[in-house]
């Protein structure tokens, strides 16, 4: 008797990174199949369409679902499978990527992101943590991080931007976004404490970096049942241009000016801004933020297999699983 092969719904994003990887939807799908599993491809006209065509394609028993593109395609995996069995696998073909980063997954090199991919499909898949935004009656997932104040800002801007297409479109339209750099009034509430607090911008992550690499919270752990609160006061232009390359390399925790700390829930709240989770819309705030542990299933090295070599190309052998 026949085993049906293990299902694996793959969705994919040919427009991210304006389009500089449209066939790495295929050649995954083609991959997967010659490992192994049955590989269902799904594609569509737009953002939208592809969240529900994909979602209407998953089945509770799957083996994986994959997303081909970049963090806007995290996002939507991640609001698929959260508190679910089923595993999330991420082939990276956006501009920022920092999911991948964050989970010590190969970005700018699809061929070596499948592969990983490949092995880890046949390993027991990596627990984490996930976030929870609560807005407006509705509840939406993250892996990433929430922005909610002048990163959110830039952010979408440069989501409407064309031009550069890569990371740097976040570097250009911050620079674009300080002419109006002004601090900005919020209630918050950490873990049950209320408080009045005038930043620059306020971040609530679970990973470490937003923006294509910009090390926010450098100590950030995905599986340690807490979000880190990150806070930038008020501080001139000048010195907000000194302080921003210290961000790349995390350098910029013991600043006066920065403020960071664990909790588990925060509510943040402002006039006139909006929340931004991995780069994606969330809506106006007030939002209410917890994390909830161990809610994603993610095919990623665990830590303890960080550090071993990448395999180098789709050639390189990966056995399939028993079926």
């Amino acid at each position: 008797m026949n085993v049906p092969a293990p299902r694996i719904v793959v969705a994919i994003n040919r427009a991210a990174s304006f389009g500089r990887y449209r066939s790495v939807g295929q050649d995954a799908v083609e991959a997967i199949r010659a490992a192994g599993f049955d590989a269902v491809g799904v594609t569509a006209p737009n953002f939208e369409l592809l969240r529900r065509e994909t979602a209407a394609a998953m089945r509770p028993d799957d083996h994986a679902l994959v997303v081909v593109g970049g963090d806007g395609m995290v996002s939507m995996g991640v609001n698929l499978v959260a508190e679910t069995p089923v595993p999330l696998g991420i082939v990276s073909t956006g501009t920022g990527n920092d999911a991948a980063r964050s989970l010590a997954l190969p970005f700018d090199d699809p061929d070596a992101s499948i592969a990983v991919l490949l092995r880890a499909l046949l390993r027991q898949a990596r627990v984490i943590d996930a976030g929870r935004i609560r807005h407006g009656g509705l509840s939406t997932w993250f892996i990433g991080a929430v922005s909610a104040g002048f990163d959110a800002i830039v952010n979408e801007r440069a989501n409407r931007m064309s031009w550069p297409r890569g990371p740097s479109r976040y570097t250009f339209a911050l620079l674009r976004e300080l002419i109006t750099l002004r601090p900005i009034a919020y209630d918050l509430v950490v873990d049950g404490a209320p408080s009045k607090v005038e930043a620059l911008l306020i971040s609530v992550a679970n990973a470490e970096s937003i923006g294509g690499g910009m090390r926010i919270v450098p100590d950030a752990e995905l599986d340690d049942g807490l979000l880190d609160l990150f806070i930038v006061a008020p501080m001139s232009r000048r010195a907000f241009l000194r302080v921003f390359p210290k961000v790349y390399s995390g350098a910029h925790t013991d600043l006066a000016e920065v403020h960071i700390e664990r909790a588990r829930s925060v509510r943040i709240s402002a006039a006139g801004i909006v929340a931004m989770a991995d780069g994606e819309r969330v809506g106006s705030l007030p939002v209410e933020i917890d994390v909830v542990p161990g809610a994603l299933r993610v095919l990623a090295p665990h830590l303890d297999v960080v550090n071993e070599r990448p395999p180098s190309a789709l050639g390189e052998n990966v056995t399939g699983p028993a079926v």
